[in-house]
């Protein structure tokens, strides 16, 4: 099952032209993925400060399919999916109230050791996050 999460896009999203703007849509996504880690009882503070581990972003993409304007609500619904022992990747779509999926997104992202740099096997509180909010039917 997916994890969903529920946001107002704010001003401070959007540009000139008043829409969300494009690099905004991934630190929305990054946003959902936060909070299903928070959501799975993983303590935010001691995963982004760990000196056993760090999971770094090596890959994002994002299709836009309409616009997003300020005080639009939309939902993420975040898919992520184990790729090999060091890697995993979070499919996301964003849709409306009215289900229609308005952007899709894709973050890949690998675990390290942070003072070698060097990959290293995801760390047990990951796989169970996986399980928990991994899904057969990807988008």
């Amino acid at each position: 099952m997916p994890f969903t999460y529920n946001r107002i896009i704010r001003f401070q999203d959007t540009d000139a032209a008043g829409v969300v703007y494009f690099a905004n849509v991934l630190a929305i996504c990054h946003e959902a993925y936060e909070e299903s880690l928070n959501v799975s009882n993983i303590n935010l503070q001691e995963f982004f400060r760990n000196n056993n581990f760090a999971i770094p972003i090596v890959h994002a993409n994002v299709d836009f399919l309409r616009p997003m304007f300020c005080g639009d609500r939309i939902s993420i619904n975040l898919f992520p999916n184990q790729l090999n022992p060091q890697k995993f990747e979070i499919k996301y779509q964003i849709i409306t109230p009215e289900n229609e999926t308005i952007a899709k997104a894709i973050t890949k992202h690998i675990c390290i050791d942070p003072n070698s740099r060097t990959r290293k096997e995801l760390p047990s509180q990951m796989i169970d996050w996986l399980q928990q909010w991994s899904d057969t039917n990807l988008l």
